[in-house]
């Protein structure tokens, strides 16, 4: 009986779900293990294997593939615990990493952050001078060799580079994704010093234009690479020392997984891989409920990631930013904030309250944990509020200590500020509604969508706590918590549900339209490129197929607009029709009346992906009919929102709960993975899936859409 695993790892809680071809599903839920988060990988087999009354050898056994959500690569980077890179890049360029292009100062900021310019200030340099190493040789934009490449350089600086204990090395030179000749020929030089050395290569890596930004890309991937290498390995060998002979494979941020021998060449493509399993989760979910727009926001113990479902397909972008530097890759356009179940509330120098972004993790966690924590914590204040029930916390098997909140809430929030400890609470409740809330309409409305026009789905263990809340003033038509089979374990559905996807691209510069032979021959080869790495993944799809997409722009303008392109040969009348598309999606993200046609137009940059299906896809049960009205497990005294302060409310058990059966606020739904509140003015029912779908009394207006100016 064929199973497909998938596991995520988060910062406080590692979670999985396992379904076969027969739609029997389990889930587990464990603690992260930091700094060793492979242990807590393999808990979560221990736990799903028990939830099946079977051996971890015997899931294994049966197990065709495992989809793995790793932090390995964003922890690397984020921590700084990178390998050592040498970087070779053209001769006169040595100082484009320091220069930063000018954008190192500003890159990831808001704008109001970037207005105070003199409070701003660049990050180092990804590599120090002292390891970059220049070399003869150039390609000009056409790809022709202008200078050929110094052999005897390339090996005297190789030789250096492994004499001061380089790790791994990052080439980058001038023009490489029109010719990467002189790229292939340095990476053979460096393997003929060192054949197990790390090589990456910016061709291969980010053939994009603009130099810095496809610099930054290949150091960060050849920072990442080793690392991610050094955690797949060891967990791999154990694997298979337990019994699995299937397949390993390794989510990306680009919305689709991966082989785990494909995943470190490419390791930069990981940093989202996290981040991208609720959003995959939420497409499929969608596409069994009828949702064609969703709003995905998982709320976990370190975090608060939001996700959208356009159309079907998840919002992508062609770069992203971390740490201020810019990585330009395809990815899942995921933002995130400090803001989980486990953010640190505290009191700045001024007096104002905070929420976040420092968290509690998974150790010690929340003060109610009884693990050594003593600061304050959203769940802290769920707890103390009445919201989560300290005894039937992940369904009682982890019982809290409300004394514990109250006293971490008293000594730093309570005391500090004059309040009572219930009123502390309360403001660090409304505070993480608002901040999230403030994030949800952020990355919709600034992606030229109306929030009315998308369900909201809310996951993570800590997401349903405060989902009605913070969706309230979005104006969204309903908002969907999946309590079926996946609960809070969401993510790990999304990966176990996800196909294998790989993304190719390539610069080719030119005036709109461009030649219709030139576009048919470079969307051939980058298809031809991407058929042979499918084939290397050594799986066996149901079904293939391509996506093709071009970055478009007007003339002089630096930001492109990615926008989709027909499969098969293309005519001179089809690619028009591409550049037609292109001011519409303008015009649909910049407001109506902004594109400038006059000015010209420019095609910058051919991208395919290819997704490959895989065999088994989890479906998800039907929820039994329970006879009679709902249950309740009596009520207690609840905070649910300011305008009623604390009030009685229903309490139910989610596993006495039947399709169709109507809960209406306020009331407070407990089931085994996490808590869902209803405030008053709220009805939820159960779905033929099991999920709540909550709805307004009174549909909220869209704030958003009328209040929040568009971005640039």
């Amino acid at each position: 009986m064929p199973y497909v695993i998938g596991i995520d790892t988060g910062g406080t809680f590692t979670d999985a779900f396992v379904a076969d071809h027969h739609d029997r599903l389990a889930a587990a839920k464990t603690p992260s293990t930091p700094p060793d988060f492979a242990q807590g990988f393999l808990n979560a087999l221990d736990d799903l294997a028990s939830e099946l009354d079977l051996s971890t050898a015997q899931l294994l056994g049966d197990t065709d593939y495992i989809v793995h959500g790793t932090t390995s690569t964003l922890n690397a980077l984020v921590t700084g615990d990178v390998a050592e890179v040498g970087f070779l890049t053209t001769r006169g360029h040595a100082d484009s990493i320091a220069i930063m292009n000018l954008e190192g100062r500003y890159a990831g900021l808001g704008s109001d952050e970037v207005q105070h310019m003199a409070r701003t200030a660049k990050p180092a340099p990804l590599v120090p001078r002292d390891r970059i190493y220049e070399i003869d040789e150039r390609v000009d934009y056409k790809g022709a060799v202008v200078v050929p490449l110094d052999e005897d350089g390339v090996r005297t600086a190789v030789r250096r580079m492994l004499a001061d204990g380089v790790e791994s090395i990052a080439v980058s030179l001038l023009w490489s994704f029109r010719n990467p000749d002189h790229e292939q020929r340095i990476r053979e030089i460096i393997h003929d010093e060192k054949p197990d050395l790390y090589v990456a290569l910016s061709s291969e890596v980010s053939p994009r234009i603009r130099e810095y930004a496809r610099s930054v890309t290949t150091i960060m991937n050849t920072q990442v690479g080793p690392r991610l290498s050094g955690y797949i390995r060891p967990l791999e060998e154990e694997l298979r020392g337990r019994g699995f002979s299937g397949s390993l494979l390794i989510m990306q941020g680009s919305g689709g997984c991966v082989s785990s021998q494909d995943a470190p060449k490419h390791a930069v493509t990981t940093i989202g891989s996290v981040l991208t399993g609720g959003v995959v989760g939420c497409i499929n979910m969608a596409r069994a409920l009828g949702h064609r727009n969703v709003i995905s926001t998982d709320m976990g113990g370190t975090t608060f990631l939001v996700g959208l479902v356009s159309d079907g397909k998840p919002v992508a972008t062609t770069s992203t930013v971390l740490n201020q530097y810019t990585i330009s890759t395809p990815m899942v356009d995921v933002h995130t904030i400090g803001a989980g179940g486990g953010a640190i509330a505290w009191v700045d120098a001024g007096g104002n309250l905070k929420v976040g972004p420092r968290s509690a993790g998974a150790r010690p966690g929340p003060a109610c944990y009884g693990e050594g924590g003593t600061e304050p914590t959203v769940t802290d204040a769920d707890v103390v509020l009445g919201i989560v029930n300290p005894d039937n916390f992940l369904g009682g098997r982890k019982k809290l200590d409300r004394a514990l909140s109250e006293e971490a809430i008293r000594t730093h929030i309570a005391e500090p500020l004059g309040l009572s400890v219930s009123d502390a609470a309360q403001a660090i409740y409304a505070i993480q509604n608002a901040q999230t809330a403030d994030l949800v309409r952020k990355v919709v409305v600034n992606s030229g969508q109306d929030p009315r026009d998308f369900a909201l789905y809310s996951f993570g263990g800590a997401g349903p706590v405060h989902a009605a809340s913070y969706s309230a003033d979005l104006g969204v038509t309903e908002v969907i918590v999946p309590l079926g089979s996946t609960a809070a374990v969401f993510s790990a559905y999304g990966l176990a549900a996800s196909d294998i996807v790989l993304t190719t691209e390539r610069s080719q510069p030119h005036n709109f339209p461009p030649d219709p032979v030139v576009v048919n021959d470079t969307f051939d080869a980058l298809e031809a490129e991407l058929h042979d790495r499918l084939t290397e993944q050594g799986l066996d799809f149901s079904e293939i197929h391509y996506e093709r997409e071009a970055d478009l722009r007007y003339t002089m303008q630096m930001a492109e607009v990615s926008t989709p392109v027909p499969s098969g040969r293309l005519d001179a009348d089809q690619i028009i029709g591409v550049g037609d598309h292109f001011e519409r999606l303008y015009e649909n993200i910049y407001g109506k009346g902004s594109g400038f046609r006059e000015a010209g137009l420019q095609i910058i940059t051919y991208r395919v992906r290819a997704v490959g299906r895989l065999h088994i896809r989890p479906e998800l049960p039907e929820h039994p009919v329970v006879e009679g009205s709902p249950a309740t497990s009596g009520t207690r005294e609840v905070f649910l929102d300011i305008v009623h302060g604390v009030e009685p409310a229903t309490i139910y058990d989610y596993t006495a709960l039947g399709r169709d059966h109507l809960i209406t606020g306020p009331a407070v739904v407990e089931a085994p993975t996490t808590t869902v509140a209803l405030p008053r003015g709220t009805t939820a029912t159960v779905d033929r899936l099991g999920n709540l779908v909550i709805r307004y009394d009174v549909v909220p207006s869209a704030t958003a859409a009328s209040t929040t100016g568009q971005e640039g």
